[in-house]
């Protein structure tokens, strides 16, 4: 199985129903995974929530939603009960709020709107000057004028890096239909806490933001087809084979990830050094893949302090391509790597189990 594929489909949740879930797939390998949790509101619903007590410990203030309570960071002058419109921007640890923002986006396949940011711009991953101009003519054309882009708070807008391959038309038919979008949760004149707009599941997600050139397959039982069942099966397991007899545990404890690497029998002088950048070069795959985030302690494969340069350009290079924020805060006093990375997702461990009986 060659290139990229996106293939959609649905797995059973155990209890009688569904759950949307999609995989990635480059050259039959799984790189991205994405599956719906009914249990939590999805990141990007948008609510009007209504303001209950601050927390000046934490600088931020509670709010009341329609499907419990968030918490809202680094918020002046808000007063209880005060209406306001947030975004959930992540899932709740156990035990904790919502994470919700002010700074509302709109997102969708080939643009942004983001109110309260006014201007047009264009991805600057599109270099090619003449494409520029003919995204921005379309976008001036629909977006420029509309009441949106106007007043005292004006929107701006973001045309994503999809724009390069796609159709005039069928840019100018998203703007368009983002524009109408916002315009009208932006405009709702409600005053109770409310969800104004449902965050997009897996499968929106996936048309959203995964490469526009890869092959869609979506129906039913499309997971078993194309084997995509039995490598979600493999992702369920901590071990993570690294070519050879190197092995990586990804383990999950309540306080942090831990990555053990190990050699197998290859006792070789330049074993550990093998298995420690085979490790650091599959790791965001795997974090990403399994959800994980938080603090993660790397306990590597024995190597010479020689050896620690050549392992930290190796890691710096392969979180360099992956989207979610993470610090390599670097060697702990007894030999251990160790990182923060953004709690981007739920962790799938406990979601895979339910899904896969």
């Amino acid at each position: 199985m060659k290139g990229l594929q996106i293939v959609l489909d649905h797995l059973p949740d155990g209890q009688g129903g569904e759950v949307e879930v999609a995989a990635l797939l480059e050259d039959g390998r799984l790189s991205d995974l994405l599956i719906d949790d009914t249990n939590q509101p999805r990141p990007g619903t948008i609510y009007r929530g209504i303001c209950d007590r601050p927390v000046k410990g934490q600088g931020g203030i509670f709010l009341r939603t329609p499907e419990g309570n968030g918490f809202l960071r680094q918020i002046k002058g808000m007063k209880p009960g005060e209406p306001l419109l947030v975004q959930v921007t992540g899932y709740a640890e156990p035990g904790k709020a919502l994470p919700l923002t002010q700074r509302i986006l709109f997102k969708s396949r080939y643009a942004i709107i983001t109110p309260g940011a006014p201007g047009i711009n264009v991805s600057r991953s599109i270099r090619d000057e003449e494409l520029r101009v003919q995204i921005l003519e379309i976008a001036h054309e629909i977006f420029a004028g509309d009441p949106l882009a106007q007043g005292d708070d004006p929107a701006g807008l973001i045309l994503r890096s999809a724009c390069a391959t796609a159709d005039p038309d069928d840019v100018a038919e998203d703007i368009a239909a983002m524009v109408a979008l916002a315009s009208q949760v932006l405009g709702d004149p409600g005053k109770d806490a409310e969800v104004l707009l449902e965050g997009p599941g897996p499968h929106e997600l996936a048309w959203r933001d995964w490469p526009a050139e890869a092959d869609v397959v979506q129906r039913k039982g499309a997971f078993a087809d194309l084997g995509v069942d039995d490598l979600l099966e493999r992702l369920a397991r901590p071990d993570v084979g690294l070519g050879g007899d190197a092995s990586m545990f990804v383990e999950v404890t309540r306080a942090c990830v831990a990555v053990d690497v190990n050699t197998g029998a290859d006792n070789g002088p330049a074993s550990g050094l093998r298995a420690n950048i085979a490790a650091a070069k599959d790791l965001p795959r795997q974090l990403r893949l399994r959800g994980l985030g938080g603090q993660i302690f790397l306990d590597l494969a024995p190597m010479g302090k020689k050896d620690r340069r050549q392992f930290e350009t190796s890691l710096r290079a392969a979180f360099r391509a992956d989207a979610t924020e993470t610090v390599l805060a670097g060697w702990t006093p007894l030999g251990n790597y160790e990182l923060q990375r953004k709690r981007a997702r739920l962790p799938l461990g406990p979601i895979l189990g339910t899904l896969l009986g």
